[in-house]
């Protein structure tokens, strides 16, 4: 039986022709949508969305092609762009009777949270982004011997049918790879929330490998245009990640803060899932973020250095 998050109601909310997403939804008060990142579903916002829904109504979507969510077939890259996959989300909170929301997003979500803060703004009220760098600058520090770190961004950035079988042979290893070597705490996944994870990205390799063959073309250029016409986010912004700028010789809060003006940028000890290892500092950073916002403090925080020169994404 596939884990749920306990107390969240489960629906299936139409998005766009012929794409429904699963949803978990729970709790009252202001709306907050959860997205997951890779290799995994709604469930890593287990723990930190029954926090949040103590005061605010929580909304966990599986992403299009992810875990039990619609996973149309790519017909060319827009069928897997993040502003596609942004306009869902959009859709799904006014479906559920929200027209403004704010949004976090993890890894693959948080790529998708930019997106949609950027093409949306008068709906998205504030955007916490978890453990990554927008598309186009991710690509940009991505050289040399460090990058290899990154080797799955390049796979699956090939065209159509080498990467879809390579991983599909592999299925368990290639995705469990992930899951064991990003993680400093094993125990933070236990074993069914790892089972139902490989479950859902085995039954979905050819719209995962789409999702990240976008983000290596249309993405790239959806970034680039916004970032040439000057555009930047309105809203109060939060990045939490590790500082993989030690091995890979970026700054990762300077490169945030040419998209955010107001920025609250924290570099972190925990390993690449957070929400999983630490979600009591999760929702706490979350709900600093839904607060009362102090200009002096941005930016000065710390939860501490990473120890980590994982590269995700």
């Amino acid at each position: 039986m596939t884990p749920a998050i306990t107390g969240f109601d489960y629906r299936r909310v139409p998005v766009a022709d012929g794409v429904s997403l699963n949803a978990a939804v729970a709790g009252t008060g202001s709306p907050v949508v959860l997205l997951h990142g890779f290799p995994q579903t709604h469930l890593m916002w287990r723990h930190v969305a029954a926090d949040l829904a103590a005061d605010h109504t929580v909304i966990c979507p599986d992403l299009r092609g992810y875990g039990a969510s619609d996973k149309p077939a790519e017909a060319g890259g827009a069928t897997y762009s993040k502003r596609t996959m942004a306009a869902d989300i959009v859709a799904l909170a006014r479906a559920l009777g929200h027209e403004r929301f704010a949004l976090a997003g993890h890894d693959r979500g948080a790529l998708v949270a930019f997106r949609a803060a950027l093409d949306h703004p008068a709906a998205v009220t504030h955007l916490a982004c978890l453990d990554v760098l927008p598309t186009l600058d991710m690509w940009e520090v991505m050289h040399g011997t460090n990058a290899a770190v990154g080797f799955h961004l390049y796979l699956m950035a090939q065209p159509p049918g080498l990467p879809e079988q390579m991983i599909s042979a592999s299925a368990d290893a290639f995705f469990g790879h992930f899951l064991d070597s990003w993680t400093n705490d094993p125990g933070a996944i236990p074993d069914e929330v790892r089972a139902a994870y490989l479950d859902a990205c085995r039954d979905a390799v050819p719209s995962i490998v789409a999702d990240y063959r976008a983000s290596a073309g249309v993405d790239v250029e959806h970034d680039r245009t916004d970032r040439d016409a000057g555009n930047r986010l309105r809203m109060p912004v939060t990045v939490l990640q590790q500082d993989w700028g030690a091995a890979l010789g970026y700054d990762a809060r300077s490169l945030w803060q040419a998209w955010a003006a107001d920025l609250r940028h924290v570099s972190v000890s925990y390993g690449h899932f957070m929400a999983e290892e630490a979600p009591a500092d999760i929702a706490k950073a979350l709900r600093d973020l839904l607060g009362p916002r102090d200009p002096l403090a941005s930016n000065r925080r710390s939860m501490g250095r990473s120890q980590s020169s994982r590269t995700a994404g």
